[in-house]
């Protein structure tokens, strides 16, 4: 047999083959175009399931009459320009071949009018080798796409589809999916004329759970529990149900595309796994924005799946920014379900710190070049914490796991409040020692107000006397001074938020105090039996985070009703490390800056006598 080139419908049916599959098919290829082209208003008209009509109206920027032949032409597509354009995808669809694949399998009409142009026009394609043609039609602005007689022409195709009820299902599904992934967007759905489906869009971003329950059940709305984790470049945000929730609706998405990924679901499946044991997974609706140059989305026929260039390190995201989620369904909620072993109901989340092969501890998230702190990470291995005590606690932890030291407290927490061995040390690096050695001390002293020792111990000179004294007494005064002209004090974000298990009624009395307490840096995200820490001041970040919010619960406790009050709090927790770090260092700039300074050392200062020693120089 000959080599020749085939026909345009036949190359087309075949094409078909991988993008048509069924009806669903058809509208999630045209659903995305209209996104695609910006529309705010999507509605889908469903006859027979898809089998007789599929007509899809938006409002979006629509086709001119010039480019109506090429848009049902191979190859053909608006989306790229170049390979760095691949690279690079934003768009849902970009492979130019939908449009002339569908319609060599059914009878395609295409309606257009972009808003600069005066009249509308309609384009079909017919015979073999499809050409095209063009007629004026009155419509508005935006598109309308109709498939009818879906396979008409291949016979075989069609015998495959399945019943009416069957086909239209997976159609409802489809959308229930594409309206999760643009809660700004419009869509309607009708079958048979009537409507099935109406979402209205949501542009305030607190409305969103609104249609995550319409969608995904009353559940998420009732129990779900929000999550966001991640800085510019790789970011995850969603809603996650309690373990043991009758509702197992599943979705993930990749900048907003939905997707069936196999890492993904790995990742969160081994979260549960890991600190709940083995047990079904509930429903989540999970939504990852990374940078598109650093995801392959052109490495499946259906784009239900997609490559990372560091799979590991997205893997490990998911991974750890899911287990701060991961709780028990309690309360009225809860079943009669007996728990199982594996799990603990800890007063504290089960805290994670990744090893290298030699077991030398990194204090950070491995991150890539969208993550520019430089850090490696060759395994990963858990540490549940052990119960606190006092009335932070809630429960007792594994019996079988020994007691964690201070420095495994110290390695666990550097991981999740993003402490790189870099940062470590920026924290650790104790500041020079300053001491008077030699004759030119005389001359330094009076050039000199206040000289730091070490450990936020200082000496000055007033009125030719020598004082010692500590910054810790001029930290309260200084804060709130801060306070007064910023608003609050600056809190120092985590990388990770960490979750901290807490009675219902202790997360009431932080809710109750949370404007306090915000003032001084904190940002928590509080919720029925948790909070959520994101930000802890700078001078508590050394702090282990659950010793931090048990901290604080005591403060709750004694109904601290003045800044003031709050402010001596916090001195008192301030750890001693802190006062040795560069963070620190760099306070004491703007405390010697201050005219205030010597005047808050002067009222707890020690007068330093120095007769003895003049006495024995003579």
């Amino acid at each position: 047999m000959s080599i020749e080139i085939l026909p345009a419908r036949l190359a087309n049916q075949i094409a078909a083959g991988e993008v048509v599959e069924r009806p669903a098919s058809v509208v999630k290829e045209l659903v995305e175009n209209s996104l695609d082209a910006g529309a705010t208003r999507v509605q889908i008209d469903i006859e027979r399931g898809g089998h007789k009509l599929i007509r899809i109206r938006d409002n979006g920027s629509g086709i001119g009459k010039n480019e109506l032949t090429l848009a049902l032409s191979r190859h053909a597509t608006s989306k790229l320009k170049s390979l760095d354009d691949l690279e690079n995808i934003c768009s849902l669809g970009f492979r130019g071949e939908a449009l002339a694949s569908i319609s060599s399998v059914s009878r395609l009409t295409l309606s257009s009018k972009p808003k600069t142009q005066e009249a509308a026009w309609q384009a079909f394609a017919q015979g073999r080798d499809m050409d095209v043609q063009v007629k004026p039609v009155a419509h508005p602005d935006g598109t309308t796409i109709e498939v009818k007689d879906l396979f008409f022409n291949t016979p075989a195709r069609r015998k495959f589809l399945r019943t009416e009820k069957t086909e239209f299902s997976h159609i409802d599904e489809l959308i229930k999916r594409i309206a999760l992934s643009r809660f700004d967007v419009s869509i309607t759905l009708t079958h048979n004329q009537k409507v099935v489906r109406q979402y209205r869009a949501k542009t305030d971003p607190n409305q969103a759970i609104t249609r995550v329950s319409q969608v995904a059940g009353k559940a998420f709305a009732e129990q779900g529990l929000h999550i966001q984790s991640g800085e510019s470049g790789l970011q995850l945000h969603g809603w996650v149900l309690p373990v043991g929730s009758a509702n197992t609706t599943q979705y993930t998405y990749v900048n907003n595309r939905m997707m069936r990924d196999k890492l993904i679901l790995h990742a969160i499946r081994q979260a549960f796994e890991e600190v709940s044991g083995a047990q079904e997974l509930p429903g989540f609706v999970i939504y990852i924005d990374i940078d598109p140059r650093q995801v392959d989305v052109n490495v499946h026929p259906a784009k239900h799946e997609v490559r990372f260039h560091q799979g590991r390190l997205v893997h490990d995201f998911i991974l750890q920014a899911i287990k701060q989620v991961v709780v028990p369904l309690q309360g009225e909620f809860a079943t009669n379900q007996a728990p199982t072993d594996d799990y603990q109901p800890s007063a504290f989340i089960e805290q994670s710190s990744y090893l290298s092969s030699n077991d030398s501890v990194q204090h950070d998230y491995p991150k890539s070049q969208l993550q520019p702190i430089d850090s490696q990470s060759n395994g990963f291995t858990s540490h549940p914490s052990s119960n606190l005590t006092g009335s932070g606690g809630g429960g007792a932890g594994r019996a079988s796991q020994p007691k964690q030291s201070a420095s495994s407290y110290h390695e666990v927490n550097a991981f999740y409040q993003g402490v790189s061995e870099q940062q470590a040390a920026h924290f650790d690096h104790s500041v020079s020692t300053q001491l008077i050695t030699d004759e030119s001390a005389t001359h330094t002293f009076k050039s000199v107000q206040v000289l730091n020792v070490n450990k936020g111990v200082c000496v000055f000179t007033q009125q030719q006397q020598l004082f010692c004294s500590h910054y810790k007494y001029a930290l309260v005064d200084y804060w709130h001074a801060q306070i007064k002209e910023l608003g609050n004090l600056e809190g120092k974000a985590l990388l990770l938020p960490v979750r901290v298990n807490l009675e219902k009624a202790d997360c009431e009395l932080i809710a109750q105090q949370q404007s306090w307490f915000t003032l001084l840096g904190f940002e928590l995200v509080i919720e029925k039996q948790f909070v959520m820490v994101k930000k802890l001041p700078t001078c508590l970040y050394l702090l282990e985070v659950s010793a931090a919010v048990e901290s604080l619960l005591e403060a709750c406790k004694k109904q601290l009703n003045e800044l003031q009050a709050w402010l001596v709090w916090q001195l008192s927790c301030v750890p001693e490390r802190f006062y040795e770090s560069n963070a620190f260092f760099e306070l004491q700039t703007s405390l010697q800056n201050n005219p205030q300074t010597i005047e808050r050392l002067t009222k707890k200062a020690v007068k330093i006598g120095l007769e003895d020693y003049l006495t024995q120089l003579n």
